[in-house]
């Protein structure tokens, strides 16, 4: 934000994940221009199909977004451009304002288990996520890295327990970004992330228990 305030630059705040999480003591949301949260049913707070909102504070934005999602009409059956079909139905609506009552309590049981698999896997040689000391993450998912991912995948999956690799390609690499002419090799570290990065099991409900098998069957990898 000061690099963009220097410049007059806005700024789009991407917390697509990051529902209730804080930073500097301030909720995402507040920092850009614009704000933009998914809904996807595995967010942490989740629709039961597709939705998402953009928040701001800014008057004419707000007006603006409202045209454009509603084939940017500026009354009815009146298009001074053309829009787009984004309007969310409201049984989602509804969905979301019975689970947004349950969000803070939901993201403190989130906490929770990232607590207790940074607890348990902390003498590991596994890369575990950071704890930033001024900021308040809800864990939408809890990453390890590993240069063995995906032996360490196989061996979860070999005894029931599932892992996901998010975002095995990296943008850069993408055939839709061909014509960008990036060659493997040009952004090491993201394709490093891209080739060690496991999400583990993460959720509200998941029971220590659990989260100990997780970690018992990570630790008992270290040493075969």
């Amino acid at each position: 934000m000061a690099i963009a305030d220097r410049h007059g630059l806005p700024v789009i705040e991407d917390a697509a994940q990051a529902h209730g999480a804080r930073c500097q003591g301030r909720r995402v949301g507040q920092f850009g221009q614009i704000a933009c949260f998914s809904f996807y049913p595995s967010k942490n707070l989740g629709a039961y199909g597709e939705g998402g909102a953009l928040i701001t504070n800014d008057a004419s934005i707000a007006q603006r977004a409202r045209s454009l999602r509603d084939h940017a009409q500026s009354e009815k059956y009146l298009h001074g451009e053309i829009g787009y079909n984004y309007r969310m139905d409201s049984f989602q609506g509804a969905v979301l304002a019975i689970k947004l009552k349950h969000l803070d309590e939901w993201n403190t049981a989130r906490i929770d288990c990232a607590r207790h698999y940074t607890e348990s896997l902390k003498d590991s040689s596994y890369k575990l996520p950071a704890d930033i000391s001024d900021s308040e993450c809800v864990w939408h998912c809890y990453v390890i890295e590993t240069p063995q991912r995906d032996r360490v995948r196989a061996a979860l999956q070999d005894v029931g327990i599932q892992s996901a690799v998010h975002y095995p390609v990296p943008v850069h690499l993408q055939q839709a970004y061909a014509d960008l002419d990036y060659q493997s090799g040009d952004l090491p570290v993201t394709e490093a992330l891209c080739k060690h990065c496991l999400s583990l099991p993460i959720y509200p409900e998941l029971s220590k228990e659990k989260i100990s098998r997780v970690a018992s069957v990570l630790l008992d990898l270290e040493n075969r």
